[in-house]
This record gives structure tokens, sequence and C-alpha cells, in this order.
């Protein structure tokens, strides 16, 4: 079958704002709730694909946030999207080339173009991508608790519900005592430390401690856009190294595995700029024999099918942090939310995301909504 080349009708933003269940806390700070973007594709046939934008309000994980998106999205890559049909998902990030950076604005409409993508070839998005699992191993992102005993019972609770790794966030201060607390009362759980770029190289002896642990991995200890103190550190680190903020791109992985910078690398979608350069990503990785997972961003559901989708990719062979819709939400804006059994996600069947969207939730959570069409930029050049 021969199909047509995907010219976009309009694209609309919904700028959405929902509460977590929970306040979540790691080295920058804690906050309940979180802004960000539903991008909504439609092409002239009335297809329609979905991404999620997950940058944050603040720049604290990264220079971009919400704000930034929509005059990313709105003043220069929208318009490079109406310029001409799109034959495939993969032909987008190449469109974006010219503009430098801003990956969690390009990761949300390029997401909602592939989801567009697989639903008029009528494949799940995990197949368009080449997944191949028909289920995912996931597990849990603890934030910094107020006290040790209330995160042993966090901790219990999600044990109980099998998640298949624990992931607690670390800062100084917070870090060897508490783990080992964890540690004691749970000595065979799968258990990994988040510091996010919380800890320098003058931190070596309290990070060598860690040793003592187990730990499957020490996310990110050093500075966000590091990879050259990281190769220092995992020189005299037993424990493996997995960088998260400081991989951007594939040229920043094959530099950090050629320096020794790390032994395990988090991809994750919007960081990285999408989904085509996650598998080109996680595609270096399987050839240079390094395991690969998919971080979480606090998504809400679509952004979590995506997560879902890429993680069917070979060699993603440890567990992510995509938890079910009810750890965050007390209601998602996907039909049905995401759902977890003793730490495994069955990886949806239906056409593109595999999820349907709950429009009568987009509706009560989005504050802003614009839409946008190639008419709307012929105005503009010509005013």
């Amino acid at each position: 079958m021969t199909y047509r080349p995907i010219s976009i009708r309009q694209i609309t933003l919904h700028r959405l704002i929902m509460r977590l269940n929970h306040p979540f806390t790691t080295s920058f700070g804690t906050f309940q709730e979180k802004e960000f973007y539903i991008i909504e594709v439609e092409d002239e046939e009335g297809n329609i694909g979905f991404g999620e934008s997950v940058a944050f309000s603040s720049p604290w994980y990264s220079e971009e946030t919400v704000k930034t998106n929509k005059h990313i999205m709105e003043d220069f890559l929208i318009p490079l999207l109406f310029e001409a049909p799109i034959h495939h998902p993969d032909e987008v990030s190449e469109r974006f080339q010219p503009i430098r950076k801003n990956n969690m604005a390009k990761a949300g409409l390029e997401g909602a173009v592939w989801d567009l993508y697989a639903k008029r070839h009528k494949l799940p998005l995990y197949k368009a991508l080449g997944g191949n699992k028909e289920q995912i191993d996931v597990g849990i992102s603890i934030g910094l608790q107020p006290t040790v005993k209330g995160l042993l019972q966090v901790v219990e609770d999600h044990v109980k519900e099998g998640y298949k790794r624990i992931k607690l966030k670390i800062k100084p201060g917070s870090d060897y005592d508490m783990l080992k607390e964890v540690r004691m009362e749970f000595p065979d759980i799968f258990m990994m430390a988040d510091a996010n770029s919380a800890y320098t190289l003058r931190d070596v002896a309290a990070l060598k401690k860690l040793d003592e642990l187990n730990l499957m991995m020490i996310e990110q200890p050093l500075s966000h856009d590091d990879i050259i103190d990281h190769a220092k550190l995992q020189q005299q680190l037993l424990t493996p190294i997995c960088l998260d903020e400081s991989i951007h791109s594939l040229e920043d992985a094959k530099k950090a595995i050629e320096l020794g910078s790390c032994r395990i690398i988090n991809i994750k979608i919007g960081r990285v700029g999408g989904l085509t350069e996650s598998k080109k990503i996680q595609d270096y990785c399987k050839e240079k024999g390094i395991p690969v997972w998919c971080g979480g961003m606090l998504e809400a559901g679509i952004g979590r099918a995506h997560n879902i989708a890429l993680t069917t990719l070979d060699q993603f062979i440890l567990p992510g942090d995509t938890a079910a819709s009810s750890r965050y939400w007390e209601q998602d804006i996907i039909e049905p939310e995401v759902m977890v059994d003793q730490g495994v996600i069955c990886v949806p069947k239906k056409f593109g995301i595999g999820y349907d969207i709950n429009r009568e939730a987009l509706e009560y959570y989005c504050v802003e909504k614009k839409v946008y069409t190639e008419s709307h930029y012929e105005v503009k050049i010509q005013n």
C-alpha cells in the first residue's frame, strides 16, 4: 500500500496545569503542580496525533521552560512543519536542525507527528518505532522525604506493588545514612540513587561510601553539563554512573561512552529532542553494550504513552520511570490510564500511542488553547 505524505492542516497547543497527588522533592526543590503543553497535530484527512512537551515552569532541570516552549514552537518550529509535507517522522528532526537546542519543544511536536504517522499506517507507535516487546518492566522514582521513617514506608508500599526498581533522590547530607537505612530494611531490592547534579569532585569520599550499598547505579552525581569530571569519578567508583542531564544528543552519548564517563545512560525523549534521536542513541548504546532505560519527567498520560513505546526497543534492558498514572494524578488525560501490575506494563496494541484521549479531562485541566494553521503564518508574514 502506498501512503501519501502527511500534510498538516492545523496544530493546537493546549496549556495544562495538573496537580500531583503528592509533592515531589529533589535536590532542586519541591513542587506539586505541573504546567505543560499537549500538542495536537491534525492532517488534511482528519487524523490526529498527540505529543507532550515536558519542560517545567522554572528552568531548574534545563534552560527550557513552559513559556520558552510556546515561544519556540509558535515562532519557529510550527512554521517549519507547514513548509512541506512529511514523508516520515525522522524528517521532523532534520527540519528542526536550524533551531539550536530547545529539545523539549522539538520533542513535543515530533512526538505528535510520530503518533499521527503510526495511526495513518495503522500501527501501534511501538511497532512504528521498531519495538518488539509486548510488556515492559518499570520502576518508581521517590522524591526526598521529610523523615527516614516516612521514606521506609513509601518504599515498602511500592515494593509491595511489585515495582522492579526503586529510585531514591539524594543530595549532600541526605545520602549514605538514608540509603543505608533503606538497604538494611530491604536487602534484596534493586535500588539506585539520583543526585540531579548535586555533587562535585570534592564529594568523592562521600560518593565512594555508596559503593557499600550494592546500588544499581548513581544517576548524574556531578554537573548537569559535564562528562569530564564524571569520567574521573567513574574511575574511582565500583558503582556504575548513569548520565541523564549531560546527554542531549547522539554525539553527547558517543563522547561520554568514549571517555568512560558512564556505564549506563538514561534516555529522556524530551531531553534529547524526540523519538528519532532517542532511537539513534539506543542503537549506538546497543552497539557498545551500554544499557539504557527511559527516565521520567512527571509526564501526564500522553508523554507516558510515548515513553512506553520507546521502552519496547531492544537496548532498554533496565526498568524505567514510567509508573502508573494513579501514582501521580487523580485523573489522567488518557483512557484507559496507564496501569502497572507487579512492576509490568502491558504495551497497548491500538494504533498510535495506544490510548484514547479523555477530552473531558483535557478540557478540564486546560488553561489556554491556541490553534495554528498555515494561513496564520501567511497573514503574519504579510503584516
